[in-house]
């Protein structure tokens, strides 16, 4: 029953595989033909033209597939290219390997390799129709920072795509909002209050947040899923109530310190704004330690204490080496937390506690800066490689729990 289909037979080319091809050229025609202020022509063009790389496509055999891709991606490359200049290279190459590549795998009948073969045509529908809607989710989530990241390398001082830039010319890229971020104090010192906080935050949150999962984790402690909830409820509630909250509850105690103990008020300010981003970041600690207890063996802890080892021995020893990677992927979290986090210290901090995102936040009712957008895309970048880290760390915590092979 788990037999998968290895050979796939091709299906009709008339009555299946043009016409779904044909599908998909249209809706690239519509919006090309938008382009040009005739979306309709372009939908009746793009119609015409999926069908016809469908045919030519199937009656192709004796060439792989990379290479149909590659040539479609290469044909409606240099179509772009004549009629939109650079821009419409690279646009028609994006045109030319999404129409090879689905003329292909409709064409070929691959749409069905990968579902058992008692599927029926409605479950082999719905499983690649489940398929493109992940994909499409994902795009929509991706596609909004594809344009930050464009416009941050703008030669103007502008938050719109010129001419220049649409046409790929030199002259229309500029790393000026890339030193005006790196070369100012109005940007250096947001974020170097950033990452004084964050890590110190982090650290905070990663200490007592895996000793509290470690707490939690232990069947015999009375209300734990009460506690539980409690603790990862920052995660939960609204932030501006959290924000709210915190600002009621720190403001009192930053005067006592300052009063009573003589501390300084810009010191203060600072540690404030950690406990606040350090509550925050707890609950992302609990929740991936508590995923990595999960597959703990607790015979471990047993059997170390049986040889002499008393509990802080067999902590480090013995446990921490086993779910170092959920305090890892926990801590990284906390950190992209406290990093990206705005409305927190608008609340709780001070201007000399003004961080990155504060910065930004004010760039953008104060004044319109492409150095926001450099900003943006340095953030996302951070962001990106810190959640690469996380995805490693998982696979890693996997294997070191027998879940998947190494």
């Amino acid at each position: 029953m788990n037999e998968v289909i290895v050979h796939t037979k091709r299906p009709d080319l008339i009555t299946f595989t043009m016409p779904v091809v044909a599908v998909l050229g249209a809706m690239f025609g519509f919006i090309t033909g938008n382009i040009y202020g005739s979306p309709w022509i372009g939908f009746v063009a793009g119609a015409i033209i999926g069908a016809a790389v469908a045919g030519i496509l199937s009656k192709v055999t004796t060439i792989k597939s990379k290479k149909k891709i590659l040539a479609s991606a290469v044909i409606f490359g240099a179509v772009g290219f004549v009629f939109g200049g650079l821009g419409g290279l690279f646009g028609g190459a994006i045109i030319g390997v999404s129409m090879g590549w689905f003329g292909n795998w409709i064409g070929s009948g691959k749409y069905r390799a990968g579902v058992p073969i008692y599927y029926t045509s409605g479950q082999v529908l719905w499983h690649n129709t489940f398929l493109f809607i992940c994909a499409f989710v994902l795009f929509f989530l991706i596609a909004p920072l594809l344009p930050v990241v464009w416009l941050s390398f703008n030669a103007e001082n502008f938050f719109t795509f010129t001419p220049e830039m649409l046409s790929f010319k030199a002259e229309g890229y500029s790393l000026k909002h890339y030193r005006d971020f790196l070369g100012t104090d109005e940007w250096m010192v947001p974020l170097k209050n950033s990452l004084i906080i964050a890590p110190i935050a982090t650290l905070i949150s990663v200490s007592l947040g895996t000793l509290a999962a470690i707490g939690l984790s232990q069947s015999h402690v009375p209300g734990r899923q009460a506690m539980m909830a409690v603790l990862i409820s920052p995660m939960i509630v609204p932030l501006i109530i959290s924000a709210t909250g915190m600002f009621f509850f720190y403001a009192p105690l930053g005067n006592w310190l300052e009063v009573n103990l003589g501390l300084n008020q810009a010191f203060v300010g600072y540690v404030k704004v950690i406990l606040a981003h350090a509550v925050l970041g707890i609950p992302f600690v609990i929740i991936t330690v508590t995923a990595t207890l999960v597959g703990f063996d607790k015979s471990l802890t047993r059997a170390a204490a049986n040889m002499g080892a008393n509990p802080v021995t067999t902590f480090f020893k013995v446990q921490m080496p086993l779910i170092l990677p959920g305090v890892i992927s926990g801590g990284l979290f906390a950190f992209i937390t406290s990093f990206d986090e705005v409305v927190v210290v608008l609340f709780v901090g001070s201007a000399r506690q003004q961080t990155l995102p504060w910065q930004m936040y004010t760039g953008l009712r104060e004044q319109i800066s492409p150095t926001i957008l450099a900003a943006a895309t340095i953030l996302v970048s951070v962001s990106i490689l810190l959640l690469l880290t996380v995805e490693l760390l998982r696979r890693r915590s996997e294997r070191l729990r027998g879940m998947s092979p190494s």
